[in-house]
C-alpha cells in the first residue's frame, strides 16, 4: 500500500513541491515489477522513465538498476515531481544519512567549516546546499569538528533537537572515536595512555601541562599497529575530545604526527598530515539506536609503515 510524503509543503519562488509516494516491500521481487504492481494506472514505458531520470529510490538510495532483487521490509519511494538528488562530491562522501543526521567521510584539506578567510567550499557548505536542494527550508548544523588537514568520519545534524542532544550528552552519546596515523620514529611501547591537561597560547597553538588550572584533562590511548623504516602505524582512541589533542600528545610521546610540523615532525613523505578518523560509534541522538561506522585506513598509511 503506498504513502504519500510531501517532503516540500511549500517552496519559495514558486517551485512546485517535491510529490514521493512511499512503496514499502512486503515480499521478495525485482523493483521493476514491485513498481509496476504498485503503480497499476501507470504504462511500463513510463515507469521505466522514472528509473531512468532518478525519480525511484529504495532505501533512501536512487535507484535506475530494474532488475535490482528487493526484499521483505524494503522500502521504494517514488518522486513524481522531479530527481532525487544523487549527491558526490570528490573530497566528501556521505556514508549514511536518515532524517535527523548525516555522517560522512571527509577528505583531509578540507575545512569542516567556514571562516572570515574561507567561507565556503568547507564540509558544512556542501552539505548545506545538498539538504536545501531538497528544501530550501532545510539546514544542517556542525555537531562536532575534526580539523582541515585530518580526514575521516563526521557526524551533522540535520535538526537543532539532533544537535541539543548530542553536544549536550556527549559523553555518554558517543562510544567510541578511533583514529589511525602515521607517526615519526618507531614506537618501541606496543600500548600506553597519554594524559595531560591541554591549554591554548594567545597564537591558537595548543600545549601541554601539569597544572588543571591551566588547562582541560586530555586523555589519548594509544596501541601500535605496526612499523617500519621511520614510521610506526598507531591507532588512537580518545577518551576525551580537545583540540589538536592527539597531534599534541603523539609529540609529548616524542613521536608527531607525520606532515604535522606545526607540533614537531621533520617530515611529511605522504605529503599530508597523516591522521584519519577512523572509527565512530554512537547512540542516535533521536532513536537511541547503537550506529557504528568505520573507514578503511588509507593506502598510502599503510605503504609508509609496511616493513
Amino acid at each position: 500500500m503506498a504513502r504519500n510524503q510531501n517532503s516540500s509543503p511549500r517552496r519559495r519562488g514558486g517551485v512546485a513541491p517535491d510529490i514521493i509516494k512511499e512503496f514499502p516491500v512486503e515480499q521478495p521481487s525485482r523493483l521493476l515489477d514491485h513498481l509496476i504492481q504498485s503503480l497499476p494506472d501507470r504504462k511500463r514505458t513510463v515507469v521505466k522513465q522514472l528509473l531512468a531520470h532518478n525519480q525511484v529510490a529504495v532505501n533512501g538510495k536512487p535507484e535506475r538498476q530494474f532488475d535490482l532483487q528487493l526484499e521483505s521490509g524494503d522500502v521504494v519511494k517514488v518522486n513524481f515531481t522531479r530527481e532525487f538528488r544523487v549527491f558526490y562530491n570528490r573530497r566528501l562522501k556521505i556514508v549514511y544519512e536518515d532524517d535527523d543526521i548525516i555522517v560522512v567521510n571527509k577528505g583531509y584539506g578540507l575545512l569542516s567549516m567556514g571562516n572570515d578567510k574561507t567561507p565556503d567550499g568547507t564540509a558544512y557548505s556542501i552539505l548545506r546546499d545538498y539538504v536545501k536542494w531538497a528544501n530550501p527550508l532545510n539546514k544542517i548544523f556542525i555537531v562536532h569538528r575534526l580539523d582541515r588537514d585530518t580526514s575521516g568520519l563526521m557526524m551533522f545534524a540535520k535538526s537543532e533537537e539532533a544537535k541539543r542532544r548530542m553536544q549536550h550528552n556527549w559523553n555518554n552519546m558517543v562510544l567510541n572515536r578511533i583514529y589511525v596515523a602515521v607517526v615519526e620514529g618507531i614506537v618501541e611501547q606496543e600500548d600506553g595512555v597519554v594524559r595531560s591537561y591541554l591549554a591554548e597560547t594567545s597564537r591558537y597553538e595548543v600545549y601541554s601541562t601539569d597544572d588543571p588550572e591551566k588547562g582541560q584533562l586530555a586523555v589519548t590511548r594509544y596501541r601500535r599497529v605496526q612499523h617500519g623504516g621511520r614510521f610506526s602505524l598507531m591507532e588512537l582512541e580518545l577518551d576525551t575530545g580537545r583540540k589538536n589533542q592527539i597531534r599534541v600528545h603523539m609529540n609529548d610521546l616524542g613521536h608527531p604526527i607525520s606532515g604535522d610540523r606545526k607540533y614537531g615532525a621533520q617530515a611529511s613523505p605522504l605529503h599530508r598530515l597523516a591522521l584519519h578518523a577512523r572509527t565512530l560509534r554512537f547512540k542516535h541522538p533521536m532513536t537511541g539506536e547503537l550506529m557504528d561506522f568505520s573507514t578503511p585506513v588509507p593506502s598510502g598509511f599503510l605503504a609508509v609503515t609496511r616493513r
